[in-house]
């Protein structure tokens, strides 16, 4: 039981981008007011034509190039995503036979905006537990598809696109490139964010959200912190559920990761629920922000409110 880290991320975005200009169109609002309440100027969306497992198809094959492996590398395929359409077959069953992944064990997780870390701490258990030797980790979410878009409290939030990593053991004496995850949830409290209904939609309670993530949540995070051996200043890199700007900068700051880069990409691509951590974190990554080796704290948030978090090394 060495442990496992992660060899290498990717992420795909669909090609269409929506503004807030755009979004003035089709209901009641403007630019000053979205970017004054939750910190977006733009999201992509994808087409009829781009289900669930191509966005994550597509994330999934370039962390694979990444990391130098080919499908039959891999062993285990997990996918966090609260937007399949079609329960069966699964996300990771069509993602694998997307990418021609020979037998390997394919699951979905759905812990909604928390999904990928979850999905990040299943992994990296498994490889320890010598169930697997590889894993892709995705998260992917279409949340156009269960968006209200004449409703301006939540259609102003959302964006499509995934996000990948590959994980696998670490060598003999090698630290351990994944942290022990922190977990769980505030079940009573489940309502505050939804994807219900007969056609699904995407409604949440803004004000209950945002207290409980800028109140409850610093202290869970720095305790995720603490169980990986780090103390917040130590960290190189934050990337936390890509849900609101407002609720992203005074998290991070109560973390007290003060010499830590931020990921802001919900700026860009809007909260795309189980995608957002990957997305951010590979771009990051692509951008050189930060190193092979530096400790990232990873962190989600949101429905059902679940949160789960850990510290990662850079791949």
């Amino acid at each position: 039981m060495n442990g496992s880290r992660i060899a290498a991320v990717g992420h795909y975005q669909p090609a269409k981008v929506l503004t807030n200009e755009d979004l003035a169109g089709l209901v009641d609002t403007n630019d000053e007011w979205i970017r004054s309440r939750v910190g977006i100027r733009t999201r992509h969306i994808a087409g009829p034509d781009e289900p669930v497992d191509e966005l994550a198809a597509h994330a999934a094959a370039k962390a694979l190039a990444a990391a130098g492996l080919v499908p039959a590398d891999i062993d285990l395929v997990l996918v966090a995503t609260s937007t399949a359409v079609d329960r069966s077959p699964n996300m990771a069953a069509r993602v694998s036979a997307r990418l021609g992944i020979p037998s390997p064990a394919a699951m979905d997780i759905n812990v909604v905006c928390a999904g990928f870390t979850h999905a990040l701490a299943t992994a990296d258990h498994t490889v320890r537990a010598g169930a697997a030797t590889r894993a892709l980790v995705i998260g992917a979410d279409k949340m156009s598809d269960v968006t209200d878009w004449t409703d301006r409290t939540t259609c102003v939030l959302v964006g499509d696109g995934a996000g990948a990593a590959v994980v696998e053991a670490c060598s003999s004496g090698e630290e351990p490139g994944i942290g022990p995850v922190l977990w769980g949830s505030v079940p009573e409290m489940g309502h505050a964010v939804r994807i219900e209904g007969t056609p699904s939609r995407f409604a949440q309670e803004g004000q209950s959200v945002y207290r409980w993530a800028t109140t409850q949540l610093p202290s869970i995070a720095r305790k995720a912190c603490e169980r990986a051996g780090f103390a917040p200043e130590e960290l190189a890199g934050v990337v936390l559920h890509q849900a609101n700007l407002r609720i992203i900068e005074p998290l991070a700051g109560k973390i007290g990761a003060v010499n830590a880069v931020v990921a802001r990409d919900v700026t860009d691509s809007g909260n795309t629920s189980a995608a957002s951590i990957p997305l951010a974190f590979s771009k990051l990554v692509e951008r050189g922000e930060i190193s092979s080796g530096d400790p990232v704290l990873l962190f989600g948030f949101g429905g059902n409110l679940s949160y789960a978090g850990q510290v990662v090394r850079c791949p």
